[in-house]
């Protein structure tokens, strides 16, 4: 066997999860975008990096200061369940939404931008 015949498999394997990934990318991106538009912040922030932690931390209805909190492993995961709980009851869903938010991030925040819901949240938490 050549030493080169096992790169067409790895293209072939790697071509198609790249394709996926950047679908996922875009789907995920856009979704974000018509979620924030939907709770009156700018769509554009959907595409800067942290600063749409910030937006997302925003709408949630909790204080700006739980950025920081991101950045403590483990700590991170309890206040990202948090934040996305605060997306999912803004938007009139519950418990078994956040869960989807959590696991299947790139089919439920679009579900959040493209769907029916209606934001309903406080976002006066934001600065205090």
């Amino acid at each position: 066997m050549d030493s080169y015949s096992w790169w067409p498999i790895v293209v072939a394997v790697m071509v198609p999860i790249i394709i996926f990934g950047i679908l996922t990318v875009i789907i995920e991106v856009v979704g974000a975008w018509y979620m924030f538009q939907k709770a009156g912040e700018p769509g554009w922030a959907a595409i800067i990096p942290i600063y749409n932690y910030l937006i997302a931390i925003k709408i949630a209805g909790k204080q700006w200061w739980y950025i920081l909190l991101m950045l403590i492993p483990v700590v991170n995961l309890v206040i990202y369940i948090m934040i996305l709980h605060g997306l999912s009851k803004n938007f009139g869903k519950g418990g078994a939404f956040t869960v989807g938010l959590f696991f299947f991030r790139f089919i439920f925040i679009p579900i959040l931008g493209f769907g029916k819901s209606v934001y309903s949240g406080d976002k006066s938490n934001f600065g205090a």
